[in-house]
Parts: C-alpha cells; sequence; structure tokens
C-alpha cells in the first residue's frame, strides 16, 4: 500500500521546517540564505520536480524585485542606468568573455566554453538583495552601484539564456532573432516608463484613499505578477519584469505605504525559492575538470572583485566603497542554475558544485566585507559626496 501525504500536510511540514531552520539561523547567526540552500540539497530527491515549490519561490522573487523597484523612480534609475554601463560592460566582458577564454586553453570545446562563461557571469540577484536586507546595507553607499549592475546583468542574461538554449537545441540565433530579443526587452522598459509617468503617477490620491482597503493587496500583487509574467511571455526574465513593476509604482510617491502591503507575502513566500534553488544542485555526481573548477571558482572570485574595485570607481565610488562592493556580489545563483539546465549532463555536474561553492563563498565574503574593508583601509572613512547617492 502506498502512502500519499496530502499536499496541505507536505505544505504545512515545508512551512515548519523552514521555521525552524530560520530560527536556528537566528540564534547561531548564520545567515538564513545558506541554511535553506543546504535543506533544498537534504531534500533534493524528494522534491526535485516540485512545480508547486517552484512556483512558490518564484513568487518570492518576484515579490522581492518588485519592493526593489518601488524604490526607484524613473529619473533616479535612468542616472543609475548611464553611470552602470561600464561597470556592467566590463563585467560581462571579465565574467563571460575571460571565462570562456579560460575553458578553451583547459581543452573544452567551443560549446562547454559558452555555457560555463555563461553559468560564471551572472551574480545571484536574489541572494545579493536578501543580504543586503537582512545585513541593513541598504542605505550604504555601494548599495545602489550593486543594484545598478545587477539589472544591466538581469537585462543581459535573458539574452545570453536566449542563445545557449538555441545552441543547446542545435539551432543558432540569426541575427534578426537577437534584433527581435533586444525589441522586446526596450519595449518592455518603455512601456513600463510610459505607463508609470503617464498612468501610476496620477494615482497617489487614489492610493491614500484606499491602501487601507483589505482588498488593495490584491491589486499591488497583480500588477506585479502581471508585468512581470508579461516578460516571460515574451521570453525574457519576470526578475526583470517585477522589478519595472516597482519603478512603475515608484512614480506615485507611496512607495512607504505601499510596501508594507506586500511585505507579508514576500518573507512567506521567499524562503522557498532558496529552498528551491537547493533542490537543483546536484553533489552526488563526481566533479568533473576538478582543476578547471578551482581554476574558475578563484578567477570567478577575483572578476567580481575587480569589477567592484574598478567599476566602482567609475560609478564614482570611493577606493574603499569600491573594494566593499566587489567583496559583496561574488556569489552565483539562479540565472547560473536555469542556464545549467540546457547544458550536457557533464556540464551540469560541473555547474552544480561550481554554484554551491560559489554561493557558499560569496555569502561569507558578503558577511565579511566590512570587516575585511576595515583591516585594509583602516578605520577612518572620510565623507564623500557621490553624485546620485
Amino acid at each position: 500500500m502506498e502512502w500519499h501525504v496530502p499536499e496541505l500536510l507536505a505544505a504545512g511540514l515545508i512551512l515548519l521546517i523552514m521555521f525552524v531552520i530560520g530560527w536556528v539561523g537566528l540564534r547561531s547567526k548564520l545567515p538564513d540564505v545558506i541554511l535553506f540552500i543546504f535543506a533544498g540539497i537534504a531534500v533534493a530527491s524528494l522534491l526535485h520536480d516540485s512545480e508547486i515549490l517552484y512556483f512558490a519561490g518564484e513568487i518570492g522573487i518576484v515579490l522581492l524585485f518588485f519592493m526593489l523597484g518601488m524604490e526607484f523612480p524613473i529619473k533616479q534609475l535612468a542616472t543609475i542606468a548611464k553611470r552602470v554601463t561600464p561597470a556592467g560592460s566590463l563585467d560581462l566582458f571579465l565574467n563571460f568573455v575571460l571565462s570562456v577564454m579560460i575553458c578553451l586553453l583547459f581543452g573544452l570545446d567551443a560549446m562547454a566554453a559558452l555555457f560555463i562563461g555563461g553559468i560564471l557571469y551572472a551574480t545571484s540577484s536574489s541572494i545579493t538583495m536578501k543580504m543586503i536586507e537582512n545585513t541593513k546595507r541598504t542605505a550604504n553607499p555601494e548599495s545602489e552601484f550593486l543594484l545598478g549592475v545587477l539589472i544591466f546583468e538581469d537585462l543581459a542574461a535573458p539574452v545570453m539564456v536566449a542563445v545557449l538554449a538555441g545552441l543547446a537545441s542545435g539551432q543558432a540565433m540569426t541575427g534578426i532573432d537577437f534584433f527581435w530579443l533586444f525589441l522586446k526587452v526596450i519595449l518592455l522598459i518603455i512601456s513600463a516608463v510610459l505607463i508609470g509617468r503617464f498612468l501610476f503617477a496620477k494615482l497617489s490620491r487614489f492610493i491614500e484613499r484606499n491602501a487601507g482597503s483589505d482588498i488593495f493587496h490584491l491589486l499591488l500583487i497583480g500588477i506585479a505578477f502581471t508585468y512581470s509574467g508579461a516578460a516571460v511571455f515574451f521570453g525574457l526574465s519576470e526578475v526583470l519584469g517585477a522589478f519595472l513593476a516597482g519603478i512603475m509604482l515608484a512614480e506615485t510617491k507611496q512607495s512607504h505605504v505601499l510596501e508594507p502591503l506586500v511585505l507579508p507575502i514576500r518573507e512567506l513566500t521567499l524562503p522557498l525559492f532558496f529552498l528551491w534553488f537547493g533542490t537543483q544542485i546536484d553533489v552526488q555526481n563526481d566533479v568533473p575538470w576538478p582543476w578547471l573548477l578551482a581554476v574558475l571558482l578563484i578567477w570567478s572570485i577575483a572578476a567580481k572583485i575587480i569589477v567592484g574595485m574598478v567599476g566602482g570607481k567609475m560609478y564614482g565610488l570611493t577606493n574603499r566603497v569600491s573594494f566593499r562592493a566587489g567583496l559583496s556580489f561574488t556569489q552565483r545563483g539562479e540565472f547560473s542554475i536555469i542556464i545549467a539546465s540546457l547544458a550536457a549532463a557533464k556540464i551540469m555536474a560541473f555547474s552544480s558544485i561550481f554554484i554551491l561553492l560559489s554561493a557558499i563563498i560569496g555569502i561569507v565574503l558578503f558577511l565579511y566585507a566590512p570587516k575585511l574593508t576595515r583591516k585594509i583601509y583602516g578605520n577612518k572613512q572620510k565623507k564623500v559626496s557621490v553624485r546620485g547617492i
């Protein structure tokens, strides 16, 4: 006789386990993000293919970036985008182009090198932003720079995923395919700007009158889901769509009223993403190309630190703040998993270990970034004025 666990019972047990894990994290001062990832690895055999878990976690990620978007009105975001492009371009060159070249030097074929380069490229937006919140570093001058680089990556990564998906299926992308992909990104951004400026900017009084109602959160979450879903429909990232939905609502100048309505739902669902993240990491198979793994792991950390230090200076940060920024976004995550899922089994096995080690090392470096910065630059910090911060 087979036992069938009702979905409601399973959901309740998962939430209780997540509470215990979070409580252990609070008591031990270990970051709950990494504990949730390890929990996902432990239960991967049971939840690896759980669509419900994936969808619940996806809701958490969408709401995380939706709320982030609400912090950035369109004018401020345009200023950040202009200033972060040099750092974003450096990030793409170091972490994708040079990583591909390293793989080729180790004798990998071009296809494998491109996939591994894609896996090394993007920082984990979800882990990085969650850590910024957990450590109360949102007001730090480097946080705006980090967010700008993450947005740049979230614009570039969907293009990369589309290209690699085409290569995996044996159908290389044509110039027309590239054109349509870029056009969709541009149209999604322009639509968000127009809706924000000409519709939501006029709804401030409507929000003041209705935000206290029991149903108002349905409107907010509906907007977040609709725009992020539209991004997915057009083959783009739901993270990008959610962030753009947030900046549309930022035009109402009522973010301080809207955020508390979304926060409880985000805090319920976001830990489930990190649990799902862990279920996608396979640590049971032997690691192929161990020397390449060691070299790429060191390079992936060094390259992000260089982006932080050089790109931060381009952005207008001090040496001290730029170094702290470089230590704060070395972890890889969700886009790396998506790209790895498109690759051959050998690359997937390689990528699982890389992503796990990168996430752990990245979180540790993030936590110790302020202390390491003080050791190198001392405790004295000059007051500086940075444009746009």
